[in-house]
């Protein structure tokens, strides 16, 4: 089954559009004894009961295909006179009227089902009319056949919290008194399958709400059809495959498997572009082979990788898009930009470094030639006169005696200037 013949069936899981012919059940104790046994009329339960019964069938139907949905196969001896699914085949074909029938099958569940607490197993039975739909989706109003089913939920039953409330009788504040509360559903199946919009007696559509920890005693023995991992097991499996491999204490190992998810999220991207959407990725060989050498694994890792991903799933590889986990991508794009950032600060680290080395030397030399001024002011200022004058009027300064006393003549024409102690004079 895929979401959207889920998404049809669940359409029906409304007050307005429900058609459920009877709902059934048995409260069993955490002794594994039958408490209480339950049967009704669907449409003739009380509101407030016929909404409840609706949520708990509602979630039996609720998250993702692949993961919390799985859809098992019977194999041939289950079929069989006595086999589990023929079990299922006589609930359906008695509309759950058949008390001895149930009786029967709340003992399976009871001695298949693995759960310490108290729990309620329910059944419901409803028919319904598939419509026939055109190539564009749009329905006929004609039959295109009857798909009856089953829908079994297991619900845990749990004391409420203690707490304290208002005791009416006594008109006070006390402990107040704890019930027992069905919880949201843990275990269901839909049975059978509504494959390509059309009942498929061989396979059943599972459901789990941990689908880190699925009742797989249930699968293989409640139902007969072997366990089979949820998507966030065969993620979990693969990652601890390579975690294994590469060493769970080596500081590189998880930079390698956020490289891995990059990976396979682009390879994952690459095949879509070449394929439909309907046709699913399959982490087989070539694509283990592709994704190793990809991540950098050496060749003696790669081996093992392969080995160990072989053993564990065999000929019925995962889907890549199973193995690919959004929080992962997340956090290895933040170490991208982490890296960046990195390189970025490096390199601004290295020019500032440069200007730091270019503004030493630079100070050395504006340090070197102040050190030549104050040497040169320190000298001349032994000297009575000073002169500066540009070098072609160098050679035509003379000594005289003039009035008795020694003199420096420099000529000057009448366009000349000079400055005495910074004071522009003409001649």
């Amino acid at each position: 089954m895929n979401k959207k013949e889920v998404a049809e069936i669940k359409r029906r899981f409304k007050k307005e559009a429900a058609t459920f012919t009877r709902v059934v059940g048995c409260y069993v104790d955490g002794n594994h004894n039958k408490v209480c046994k339950i049967g009704s009329t669907f449409l003739n339960l009380e509101d407030e009961e016929f909404y409840k019964y609706l949520e708990i069938a509602n979630k039996a139907l609720s998250g993702t295909v692949g993961n919390n949905l799985l859809e098992l196969q019977f194999p041939v001896e289950e079929e069989e006179p006595g086999g589990r699914q023929q079990i299922l085949m006589a609930l359906r074909a008695t509309g759950l009227k058949d008390e001895a029938l149930l009786d029967a099958y709340y003992d399976l569940v009871i001695d298949t089902y693995d759960h310490a607490g108290n729990y309620l197993i329910l059944l419901f039975h409803d028919v319904y009319d598939v419509m026939t739909k055109t190539s564009d989706n749009n329905k006929l109003d004609e039959s295109e056949e009857v798909y009856e089913y089953l829908i079994c939920a297991i619900c845990p039953v749990d004391l409420s919290k203690p707490g304290l409330g208002y005791l009416e009788e006594e008109q006070r504040i006390g402990p107040r008194i704890r019930d027992w509360i069905v919880g949201a559903v843990d275990t269901a199946f839909l049975f059978p399958a509504f494959t390509d919009r059309s009942a498929d007696i061989h396979s059943t559509l599972f459901y789990t709400k941990n689908t880190k920890e699925p009742h797989s005693e249930f699968m293989a023995n409640g139902l007969g059809c072997g366990a089979k991992r949820t998507a966030t097991e065969q993620k979990m499996a693969f990652h601890s495959i390579v975690r294994n491999v590469l060493g769970a204490e080596d500081e590189h190992t998880e930079e390698v498997l956020l490289d891995m998810q990059q990976n396979l999220s682009d390879m994952m991207d690459e095949y879509g572009e070449t394929h439909d959407e309907e046709e699913v990725f399959l982490l087989d060989k070539t694509v283990v082979d592709k994704l190793l050498e990809e991540s950098h694994i050496s060749e003696e890792k790669a081996a093992r990788i392969e080995k160990y991903v072989d053993e564990a799933f065999g000929d019925e590889p995962p889907a890549v898009g199973h193995l690919i986990d959004a929080k992962a991508l997340v956090q290895n794009e933040l170490r991208a930009e982490k890296l960046a950032l990195e390189d970025q600060v490096g390199d601004l680290t290295l020019q500032l470094n440069q200007k730091e080395d270019e503004l030493r030397e630079r100070t050395t030399q504006l340090a070197e030639k102040q050190e030549e001024i104050d040497q040169y002011i320190a000298e001349t200022r032994t000297y009575d006169v000073v002169l500066h004058v540009k070098p072609e009027k160098a050679s035509q300064i003379r000594s005289r005696v003039i009035d008795g006393q020694k003199c420096l003549v420099i000529p000057m024409a009448e366009d000349e200037h000079a400055t005495i102690n910074g004071v522009n004079t003409t001649v």
